[in-house]
């Protein structure tokens, strides 16, 4: 089977129709920015955008997943001019504000951010709040990632105004 992730062709094996996308990442693919942490698609760590939507990675199966655009946090940066990676907005404004504490939900966060802005790239703080609402964080670090999805906001702005 084959699995377009990060705008990569990756073949995988189809043995197991109802293995989840979360194992082909992380055991297959080593792409193990997605995390693992309630396993039921509750707590948000395992986000993952498929065709653009926001996905859990814990209780998707691979079998509905062929022909779709699979995007992982490593898949939000992007090459610079200079052909290294930059980081996406998101990204950078977790990284600047702090948010993570122990970090283990900050991928799913990260995610869940990057497609409300893609959606809403200029959202009210209770539209944040409510968009990240579904994403857990063990740590209580909600306000530094309300803080860090705003500033992500306004990088997304500055870069495109003309």
């Amino acid at each position: 089977m084959k699995l377009d992730i990060n705008g990569q062709e990756h073949e995988v094996s189809d043995e197991n129709p109802h293995r989840v996308l979360l194992w082909v990442l992380r055991d297959e693919l080593g792409l193990a920015g997605t995390r693992f942490s309630c396993g039921a698609g509750i707590c948000g760590a395992c986000t993952v955008h498929v065709d653009g939507v926001v996905t859990r990675a814990c209780i998707s199966p691979i079998s509905l997943l062929a022909g779709k655009r699979i995007r992982t946090v490593e898949g939000l940066s992007r090459p610079g001019p200079d052909g290294k990676p930059r980081l996406h907005p998101v990204q950078r404004a977790f990284l600047q504000v702090q948010a993570p504490q122990c970090g283990w939900c900050m991928s799913g966060q990260m995610m869940t951010a990057a497609a409300l802005l893609e959606k809403n790239p200029s959202p009210s703080p209770e539209q944040v709040v409510e968009a990240m609402s579904h994403n857990y964080c063990r740590c209580g670090t909600y306000p530094r990632i309300k803080k860090a999805v705003l500033a992500a906001a306004s990088q997304l702005a500055e870069e495109t105004e003309p």
